[in-house]
């Protein structure tokens, strides 16, 4: 199965619009992929949610339920500084690194300018759907 770490911005698309993201988001639920979260990831949705979009606290531990029965928990290790434009963006690294993730989906523009980290792939929600959709007819 593929391992996979999403960026914060990929889970607030997810549970605020339909598109990518939702679908992406859908993969996990059905199992088509591993998914890895960690609680700096989690922390950051979690602000986001209730500052930016108002969300209630009995909504956001909804939606952290949710998450938490398509996720797995991963608790990083390593400290990075991969990403010096944008420091948060490597708690993203750090739990795709513990986890040992495949890919990062991200549409943050700093992490995508990476295009990688080691083995780790960063691409955005859409070509990452190429990837795993079958075409369709």
């Amino acid at each position: 199965m593929i391992g996979v770490t999403a960026d914060t911005n990929i889970y607030v698309s997810a549970l605020n619009f339909a598109g990518a993201p939702r679908r992406f988001l859908n993969a996990a639920i059905a199992g088509n992929v591993r998914l890895a979260i960690s609680s700096a990831i989690l922390d950051e949705l979690r602000g986001v949610l209730q500052s930016k979009f108002r969300w209630s606290e009995s909504a956001v531990a909804e939606a952290i339920a949710l998450l938490s029965d398509c996720t797995t928990f991963i608790q990083p290790t390593e400290t990075l500084d991969v990403v010096p434009d944008d420091p948060d963006d490597n708690r993203v690294v750090e739990c795709a690194v513990a986890a040992g993730s495949q890919f990062i989906v991200t549409g943050d523009r700093d992490l995508l300018r990476l295009g990688n980290y080691g083995n780790i792939r960063i691409l955005n929600v859409t070509d990452f759907l190429r990837m795993i959709e079958p075409p369709s007819q």
